[in-house]
Order: C-alpha cells, then sequence, then structure tokens
C-alpha cells in the first residue's frame, strides 16, 4: 500500500533533483546550435555533417521519450529516470572527449535519449507530490525546458571563447552526475505502476515513422523540399504512421493508448503544442541571425555570438517570472486559459517584430514578451495533459506532448531558415524583407496554437478521462 507521506522523501527534495536533470538537459539542447561552426572547423568536418550533430539529438529525443516514459509507468519511474540519466552521462562524456564527427554524432544520440526526463519528471511530481502543488511543480519543470534552451544560447559563446567548445559538454555532465546520484538515493520510488509489457512493434512503427518525418524535414532546405528523396522520406512517414495506429490500436498492451490520444482534451492539447513548437523556434533562430549581420548590410547590429545571447536574455527572465505564476493560476481557474493568453501574447511578440526589429530595444522589448507568452503556454500544457489522463498513463502521455512541441519546432526551424536563404541581398546576407516574412510565419503559427488553445474542452480532469477510457473500452 501507499507509504505515509512522513516515510517518503521530502517533495523540495525531489522537485530540486528533477529541476536539475532537466536544466542539464535543456543545456545540452541549446549549447551546441551557437557553436557549431567552431565545432565543424575542429573536427574539419562538413556543414552537413555538422548539421547531423544537431538532427542525431533531436532524433533520438523524439524516439526516446514515449517509449521511455511507458517504461516508467510500467516498471518504475524513479529506475527509469536514473537509467535515462545514465545514458544522457554516457552520451555527454563521449561528446566531449570526441575528436571527429562520427562520434560526436554518436554521443549526440545516446544523449538525445535524456529526453524522457521531462515526461518522468511530470509523472514524479503527479505521484510524489500533494495534490495542491502539483500545477506548480509541473509549471515550474515545464519552464525549465525553454529556460534552460535560452540559457544555453546565452552561455554558449562565453563558453568556447573562454573555455573552448569540449566544456559546452564538460559543465552540463557534472550536473547531470549530481543529478543522477541524487535521484538514485533520495528519490522515493513510485507506487502507481501499469502492469503489461512493452508493445515492441509499436515501439518500432513509432520510431520508423519519427526517423523518416524528422530526416525529411531537417534536410528538405538541403536537398530540396521537391526532391524525390525529401517527399519520398514524408510519403513513407505518412505509411508508417498509418501502420503504427493500426498496429497500437489492435495491441492489447499499446505503447500509447490511441483511445487516450483521441480524446478531445489531449488530441488540442497536442496541436497546440505542435504549433506553438513551430513558431518558437523562430525566435532562437531568427533573433540571433538578425542581430549578428554587420550593420553595414542595413539589417543587422552586428553582433558576436555572445552578445547576440544577450537578446534572449528577457525571454529567459520572462519565462522564470511568469513559471510559477501560471502554476498557481493553473490551481484557480485552469490552464486552459493561461495557455489561450500565453499563445496569443507570443503571437503578439513576433508581430511587434514584423512591424519594428530595426532597433536593439525594439528586439529586446519583443523577446520579454515572447518569455512571458512562453512561460504561461508551456506550464499550462503540460498541466492540460496531466490533468486529463489517468496517473498510469503520465509518462506516455506527456512524452507524446513533448514530441509534438519538438515536432512542430523542427519544421519551424527549416520553414525559418527557407525564408531566409529565399531572400538575399547581392552580399549573400539574408534582406529585411526575407526576416519580414520569416517573423511573420512564426506569428500566423502561434496564432494558430492559440485557435488551437481555445478549441481545448473548458474542463479537463483525469476522473473524465478515465470514464470516457472505461466508456470506449466497453463500447469496443
Amino acid at each position: 500500500m501507499h507509504e505515509t507521506h512522513a516515510a517518503r522523501q521530502h517533495y523540495n527534495v525531489t522537485f530540486a533533483l528533477l529541476a536539475l536533470a532537466g536544466s542539464a538537459y535543456a543545456l545540452l539542447q541549446s549549447l551546441v546550435a551557437p557553436a557549431l561552426g567552431t565545432i565543424e572547423r575542429d573536427l574539419h568536418t562538413t556543414t552537413t555533417a555538422g548539421a547531423w550533430i544537431i538532427t542525431a539529438y533531436l532524433l533520438s529525443a523524439s524516439v526516446a521519450t514515449p517509449i521511455a516514459g511507458r517504461v516508467g509507468d510500467i516498471f518504475g519511474k524513479k529506475k527509469t529516470l536514473v537509467a535515462t540519466l545514465a545514458l544522457l552521462a554516457l552520451g555527454t562524456l563521449v561528446s566531449a572527449l570526441a575528436t571527429s564527427a562520427g562520434v560526436m554524432i554518436g554521443g549526440r544520440v545516446i544523449q538525445g535519449m535524456g529526453g524522457a526526463v521531462f515526461p518522468l519528471a511530470f509523472a514524479i511530481i503527479r505521484d510524489e507530490f500533494p495534490r495542491e502543488k502539483v500545477p506548480l511543480g509541473i509549471a515550474m519543470i515545464s519552464a525549465i525546458l525553454g529556460i534552460g534552451g535560452g540559457l544555453g544560447i546565452v552561455l554558449a559563446g562565453p563558453i568556447v571563447q573562454h573555455l573552448g567548445y569540449h566544456w559546452l559538454f564538460w559543465l552540463p555532465l557534472a550536473t547531470v552526475i549530481v543529478a543522477g546520484i541524487g535521484a538514485l538515493v533520495a528519490i522515493p520510488e513510485s507506487p502507481v505502476r501499469t502492469p503489461g509489457r512493452i508493445s515492441w512493434l509499436g515501439s518500432g512503427l513509432l520510431s520508423a515513422w519519427l526517423v523518416a518525418l524528422l530526416v525529411g524535414v531537417s534536410e528538405g532546405h538541403a536537398w530540396g523540399w521537391t526532391s524525390t528523396r525529401v517527399l519520398g522520406l514524408f510519403a513513407l512517414a505518412v505509411v508508417l504512421a498509418v501502420a503504427w495506429i493500426a498496429a497500437e490500436a489492435r495491441s492489447a498492451d499499446p505503447l500509447v493508448d490511441m483511445k487516450m490520444m483521441r480524446m478531445r482534451s489531449v488530441w488540442t492539447t497536442n496541436l497546440t503544442a505542435f504549433l506553438f513548437g513551430f513558431g518558437m523556434f523562430g525566435l532562437f533562430i531568427l533573433v540571433p541571425a538578425l542581430v549578428e549581420l554587420p550593420s553595414s548590410t542595413g539589417v543587422g547590429f552586428g553582433a558576436s555570438v555572445t552578445q547576440a545571447g544577450l537578446f534572449l536574455v528577457p525571454s529567459t527572465i520572462g519565462m522564470l517570472i511568469v513559471s510559477p505564476i501560471a502554476g498557481r493560476l493553473s490551481n484557480s481557474i485552469g490552464s486552459r486559459i493561461p495557455l489561450i493568453v500565453g499563445s496569443l501574447l507570443s503571437a503578439v511578440s513576433f508581430f511587434m517584430l514584423v512591424v519594428a526589429h530595426g532597433r536593439p530595444w525594439e528586439v529586446y522589448t519583443a523577446a520579454g514578451l515572447f518569455g512571458v507568452g512562453m512561460g504561461l503556454a508551456f506550464s499550462s500544457m503540460a498541466n492540460l495533459i496531466v490533468a486529463a489522463v489517468r496517473p498510469e498513463q503520465t509518462g506516455v502521455a506527456t512524452g507524446m506532448n513533448t514530441i509534438m512541441r519538438s515536432i512542430g519546432g523542427a519544421i519551424g526551424g527549416q520553414v525559418s531558415a527557407s525564408v531566409l536563404a529565399g531572400s538575399v541581398s547581392a552580399s549573400g546576407t539574408p534582406t529585411d524583407r526575407a526576416f519580414t516574412l520569416a517573423f511573420l510565419v512564426s506569428a500566423v503559427g502561434l496564432l494558430l496554437a492559440m485557435v488551437a488553445a481555445v478549441l481545448i474542452p473548458r474542463r479537463v480532469n483525469a476522473e473524465a478521462a478515465s470514464a470516457a477510457s472505461v466508456s470506449a473500452a466497453e463500447a469496443a
């Protein structure tokens, strides 16, 4: 039976360790991108191979996240979290020691498996925290993904300049080791389990269609969006996704319960996550690209990599301030309204950049407003998913929500890059018109995210989800 609260580790200690683990993963996700040119030169590799240092991480995280979430639901969330952190540490060590692009990419594949930290953290919080503290805990862990991503871009320049790019891995590695040992010693094992087995057919098909889709998206700009290879990968992704859905619907122990995915509260939140991810990545790609252009082009500010990162500091501060508020709002008015407002504010921030991005203060202001919107949205999406599903579905459900945001981000990032490449000046740099159009694309994506958020049911709770699932099972 469930242990008494006194017999279990205090939830604040659990939160601190989960936050530490999440911070390390979030930093590793974004630290590498600003330093990619330096890494390519040091490893004597091509731009194409360098791009795979980013892509390999994204692919691995997308595949591992829902599978590890399901493993945690079945075998124990603490055990799975510790194993995930061990893999994250191993991959980070490999990357830190890498002397070739192939080894670096291999390390990044192993690192990407650490993406499961977030769905596992959400599930542990749901199981371990007092009920009234769950929304705030989930909101803060959600914020870490965005805050860590922003800090990674800010910190990459100074780390590479003063220590060298290998320290982009050594510093997070120390954090991962501390978090892993702390989790092993101090986090209690969850009493909530889901009897069952891993659907290897479902896992294989999910992995296959995600890889086909994300490789197509990642290489679309380089290969050409209408090339045979890219269109073939997209077609293969559709076929494999249909096969995955059919296999999961027939399985007695599906990796992802299709009845759960069809619930309105779940699919609308996942759609919002996809669209928000699409718009969100515009900030991390477009703002540094804009401010780093020489002022002689009439577009940029001639900022260094380090200075470019500072333009994203307001967004990080905005998230840090707003996320605790979003958690408390989830308790008082629910998570739907904060998600709608957060998506709207994020869209407005990009519309501001569409109209004005010629002065530094304009970019700083838009970044700060986006951080406020992202803080509200990130916190709310995770809370909506947790509230909609049964406790034993938390890991895989939040894992799928994270994947939808990652897919949206991958597509949004490549679309932004294609828009910039589509309009260049005589000197080969993107024009002001290109940035204006790219900001508009992100703004529209975030506005559509707000529309999707409006479709989320006003009342979302796990009891209703449980009843709906039972009814669907009886009807079947």
